[in-house]
């Protein structure tokens, strides 16, 4: 199978030696050998010829906000248009928000504020792709986060089945095309994490946030269940 990643960021420079870009990260999380993988700088101005020039296509985290007027996040969302139906589709992130805005939805920043470390998120349906356990029928999944934007309203034909307290729409699956995201982050492990937050303690993070956050990194989370769980979804769906 073809999996194109959309980068549509990177990690902080000084973090990228020891843990890779996101497409590194990904690969990872999913497997070196699973795919055959092709990375598309969309942040960059660079997208696919064709949204049949992959399988499936996978959007990935960014500092940009999907509401900024950069050329780039206009032309990226059409590409999705283009895409439904034609491509499987898994966003994160910011690629969760980019996905959710292209058909239809509303992100926005949220006056909450940031929502940072490892947070727990209840799952509220049932999916065909959530196999390997009887936990997978309910209860939650912990995961790291990293995000001061949220989707507010969910587009048309999308369903939430995932959620917290703080970010209400936090996964979302597509009834009317193969597609699914989340705003969590799988592919973060925890030591590029905890990394990030030191590198952003000055700002935007405060000092009492990101001690909060790294606190947060002290027990096991559901990081492999979750990337099984996107493996499972884009089997299925291609």
């Amino acid at each position: 199978m073809k999996l194109g990643i959309l980068k549509a960021g990177r990690p902080p420079k000084a973090c990228i030696p020891e843990f890779g870009t996101y497409p590194d990260m990904f690969e990872k999380l999913l497997g070196p050998a699973t795919y055959d993988y092709h990375v598309f700088a969309v942040d960059e101005g660079e997208l696919p010829t064709s949204p049949s020039a992959c399988d499936a296509y996978l959007v990935t985290g960014a500092s940009a906000g999907v509401y900024d007027p950069l050329p780039w996040i206009a032309s990226a969302e059409d590409f999705l248009r283009a895409a439904k139906g034609r491509a499987a589709l898994v966003g994160v992130c910011f690629g969760h928000q980019l996905m959710a805005q292209a058909f239809g939805g509303k992100v926005i920043k949220s006056p909450k504020g940031w929502g940072l470390g490892e947070n727990e998120y209840r799952v509220l349906t049932r999916e065909a792709w959530m196999t390997g356990s009887e936990d997978d029928s309910a209860g939650t999944i912990r995961l790291p986060a990293s995000h001061q934007d949220q989707v507010v309203e969910a587009p048309p034909g999308a369903e939430v089945f995932a959620a917290s307290d703080f970010t209400p729409i936090a996964g979302l699956v597509w009834r009317d095309q193969p597609a699914i995201s989340i705003q969590p982050h799988p592919e973060f492990e925890p030591a590029y994490a905890v990394s990030l937050i030191e590198h952003r303690r000055e700002g935007p993070y405060t000092p009492d946030e990101a001690d909060r956050a790294v606190a947060s990194y002290n027990g096991p989370d559901d990081r492999a269940r979750v990337g099984g769980w996107i493996r499972n979804f884009l089997r299925q769906a291609t």
